[in-house]
């Protein structure tokens, strides 16, 4: 039988370090003598590096030294996330114990936050740092530019889709909707972002300098940019300039604004909640998007009404770090289907999250998924599953993985929980990713190296899903599909290449007999370094129905170590 071979070499992290040391050196005393000239300035100055340390100086270095580094978490509590971190994740720092708690907790804080963790650029913590970068340079007025109610919004949310601007105030011709007429202004601008996710769609936002210094704040009364509000008969509106109102009903109405009265007052009136609403929500951060899902997790509940099954792989990053993909895999059978201009469709709400055993989030990611088939191939759309795939980042160590999905049509619920490993991948052993059995696999194109659903590295590879915890099935017009990557091969000092085998054996465990054998050596395989991509694939059309086990057993000649991981696959 032909097994097709591609092999791949994957980014390699390196690692530095520091070392500082000092040297402490003391001398003997010289005895006193009359000939002995006086010590002179030079000696009283000796070099503070060289000079010898009392037990409680050194103790005064360490506390000072540990104060420096708790204002350095402080300041990036207070100030740094100080606008994007949640209540949650805020109180959660807080109740950390000691330094790799929280260096790992600030890690894990911008990877929860990473548009693309596959990649080594945190495109969202570069964004939040330039954003604070420019608040600082553009929105200074007495007090750093991100204390600002401008720098907070901007940090917040981005650049405005629309500014308009009144540096200056002065003239200002009221539009209908704020009762018409002429008047004079204090220095204001009024921010339009077209949509902000948990706030909602054409927001403005008014900062109105009153005190002309600079210092603009947010406001939520739209006359409190006019000058001469509290000027008796200056600046009317256009119905106390025709005596339909007075000046006086603007404080008398015990709404947001400070308007006068004109021909949008009362619809502005029924508004005014709204708009404190909208005045919260831009004072929180960002909200979770299924929030029924997240107390099913928050408060450990079990639902059984939706079934669905699970799987985790790991790939290495660093020597102790993870790649984590999770494959979520619900029958279509399982799901309500809702009929509309000739198409059925099913909506899947995906809540998960990854937390250490001291309880600390360590990752959450959600979405949602959408099932459309016309209304006459429905039954046989109802024959297959659907399948999410989510990819995150993980440091070595213990987790809880918690999954929600919800059928929104049909409003069921079901959760699965488990406790995973993820594994260190040490650079002076030989180690392996997982063994994974695709049902398809495929390379990608350049541009979509490491993006992009099912894609780890420059493979497309969906695992195939086992049900309910037995080994993944397969027909016989089907391929199998084998990937795994092998890491720290030992390099051969003269020929600068590594020396290993590849052993693949698929034995059929009734009759324990190897239906394929196949040996290949990196020798064969070109330009190799310490990693291997190794890529398999079987038709399975000859294979006889029946249950499987694929060994690939790699034995490293330089090192002198050897690993052997096995999977199961039935044919039906």
């Amino acid at each position: 039988m032909r097994l097709a071979r591609v092999f791949g070499l994957a980014l390699t992290g390196f690692l530095s370090a520091g070392l500082l040391a000092a040297q402490d050196s003391s001398s003997q005393p010289a005895a006193k003598s009359q000939s002995q000239p006086a010590a002179g300035p030079t000696d009283q100055q000796a070099d503070p590096l060289k000079r010898p340390l009392t037990d409680k100086q050194k103790k005064a270095n360490a506390t000072a030294l540990q104060k420096e580094i708790s204002r350095t978490y402080k300041k990036w509590l207070d100030e740094d996330v100080r606008w994007i971190i949640t209540d949650e994740e805020r109180a959660a720092f807080k109740q950390l114990s000691n330094d790799d708690e929280r260096d790992q907790f600030i890690e894990q804080f911008w990877l929860r936050r990473d548009p693309t963790p596959d990649t080594a650029e945190n495109e969202y913590k570069e964004e939040h740092y330039r954003r604070i970068a420019y608040a600082n340079e553009h929105f200074a007025s007495g007090i750093p530019g991100w204390k600002t109610d401008r720098g907070r919004i901007y940090i917040m949310y981005g650049p405005p889709s629309g500014i308009e601007s009144h540096p200056t105030g002065g003239f200002y011709l009221r539009p209908a909707n704020e009762g018409g007429g002429e008047t004079s202004t204090y220095p204001f601008e009024t921010w339009n972002y077209r949509y902000i996710e948990g706030v909602g769609q054409n927001i403005d936002i008014e900062f109105v300098d009153t005190c002309s210094c600079g210092d603009y704040h947010m406001s939520t009364d739209r006359g409190e940019k006019d000058a001469l509000l509290h000027v008796a008969n200056a600046g009317p509106t256009q119905y106390e300039a025709m005596g339909l109102a007075s000046k006086a009903n603007r404080f008398e109405t015990g709404g947001l604004d400070t308007l006068g009265a004109g021909p949008f007052q009362q619809t502005d009136m029924t508004k005014q909640f709204d708009r404190m609403q909208q005045y919260v929500n831009l004072n929180k951060p960002p909200v979770v998007k299924f929030k029924d899902l997240e107390e099913v997790v928050s408060h450990k509940l079990s639902y059984n009404l939706l079934p669905f099954d699970v799987i985790t792989d790991f790939v290495k990053v660093t020597s102790d770090t993870a790649l984590v993909p999770i494959t979520i895999q619900v029958k279509n059978k399982d799901l309500t289907f809702v009929a509309k201009d000739g198409v059925q469709t099913g909506v899947i709400n995906i809540f998960g999250r990854l937390s250490t055993l001291t309880g600390r989030v360590a990752q959450t990611f959600e979405d949602t998924v959408t099932v459309q088939t016309p209304t006459e191939l429905l039954p046989k759309e109802l024959e297959k599953p659907s399948v999410y795939w989510k990819a995150l980042p993980l440091r070595s160590g213990r987790y809880r993985l918690d999954v929600v999905l919800k059928d929104v049509n049909g409003d069921r619920v079901g959760s699965w929980s488990r406790g995973i490993m993820v594994p260190e991948f040490g650079d002076d052993r030989l180690a392996a990713s997982s063994l994974i059995i695709a049902d398809d696999m495929e390379k990608v194109a350049t541009k979509n190296v490491g993006a992009g659903n099912f894609v780890i590295g420059g493979t497309r590879v969906r695992p195939r899903v086992p049900d309910a915890g037995k080994p993944v099935s397969f027909k016989r017009d089907q391929r199998v599909n084998f990937w795994m990557q092998v890491y720290n091969l030992g390099v051969d000092q003269q020929t600068h290449k590594p020396s290993a085998t590849v052993e693949y054996e698929i034995t059929n465990l009734a009759s324990h007999k190897a239906i394929v054998h196949a040996v290949d050596s990196t020798q064969e395989m070109g330009n190799v370094g310490d990693q291997l991509t190794l890529l398999k694939s079987l038709p399975l059309r000859a294979v006889e129905p029946g249950l499987y086990q694929i060994t690939i057993k790699v034995d490293d000649k330089v090192s002198k170590q050897s690993l052997a991981p096995t999977a199961t696959f039935t044919v039906e």
